[in-house]
This record gives C-alpha cells, sequence and structure tokens, in this order.
C-alpha cells in the first residue's frame, strides 16, 4: 500500500486526517527542521524483533522518548529484542527503512506484527508517515487504533520507559 492507498483506506474507514506534504525525513531531528504545524505531535517508530525471529513489534512513542529495550521487553513480556534489518522492514511493512509507520501492519500480509504504543499517545493527535516519509498525516490516536484493528494485529498500550 502506497501512500494514495493510505489515504483512500482512510477515507473507507469514515477516519478523519490531515495531510501535511514535506521533503523526504528520515529522523526526528530531520523533522525538527522542517517548518510544519504541529510537528511536536510528530511520533516516532521503531520496528524490532525477539531474538528468535519469533515475532515483531511496531513501536510507537512521542517523537523525542527514548525507549530503553530490556524495560519494554519487560513491559510487553517478550524475549530480548533487537531492530529488525530493512529487508524485514520491507518484506513485512511494504515500506523501506525511512517509512515506518504504525498503519504500515496494515501491509503485514500474516498479521505478525504487534503494535505497540505509548500510553502518552492515548486521546492526542498525533502525526505519522502514511506509508512514505514525504508526508505526515495527522490522526487521532483512537482512529489509529481502529485501522489497526480493522486489519486485526494484535495491540498493546504500554508504558515505555
Amino acid at each position: 500500500m502506497n501512500k494514495q492507498e493510505t489515504y483512500e483506506y482512510l477515507n473507507k474507514l469514515n477516519i478523519d486526517y490531515e495531510a501535511v506534504e514535506h521533503e523526504k525525513v528520515y529522523t526526528i531531528n530531520e523533522i525538527d527542521n522542517l517548518n510544519i504545524p504541529g510537528k511536536e505531535k510528530i511520533a516516532k517508530n521503531l520496528f524490532l524483533r525477539d531474538d528468535k525471529k519469533l515475532n515483531y513489534y511496531l513501536v510507537t512513542l512521542p517523537g523525542h522518548k527514548k525507549a530503553d529495550l530490556k524495560s519494554l521487553r519487560k513491559e510487553i513480556g517478550s524475549r530480548r529484542l533487537s531492530f529488525a534489518n530493512n529487508k524485514d522492514v520491507e518484506n513485512i511493512l511494504g515500506v523501506s527503512a525511512g517509512s515506518v509507520t504504525p498503519i504500515a501492519v496494515i501491509n503485514d500480509k500474516e498479521n505478525k506484527v504487534i503494535s505497540v504504543f505509548d500510553k502518552e499517545l492515548k486521546n492526542k493527535i498525533i502525526g505519522i508517515h502514511p506509508m512514505e516519509n514525504s508526508a505526515t498525516i495527522f490522526i487521532s490516536f483512537d482512529d489509529l487504533i481502529k485501522s489497526i484493528k480493522d486489519h486485526q494485529n494484535r495491540i498493546i498500550i504500554s508504558e515505555i520507559r
């Protein structure tokens, strides 16, 4: 699914969002340099796997928050965590490494990715990429959860330290 198909998917679910086009960005620091409104709402995404490659986790947290993988492992009941490689990002999520986004789980044909959200995001509007890092969509947390539930991926809302 590409950017336009993402917009169509959200429209089909009657989900409100605001899209902002911008130059390609790969990090939160690069986003800070953009002149777009609401950039403080943009979330950071980490695509992780356990040490046996049995489980994959797409972790979404506030943009400037750091995640301690040891604490996260305990919080979500996982084996030792590390970052998934670029091949897994492309094969499982269907996006490039710089475009990881929580909505990419709808490209997960086997529903093996577990979506993990920091509880600080609840009841907020957050900014995420629409499958491409040349745009940001601002969407309510509840609507984002609705779009992921529509695809039936497992969701964990947790305190990320």
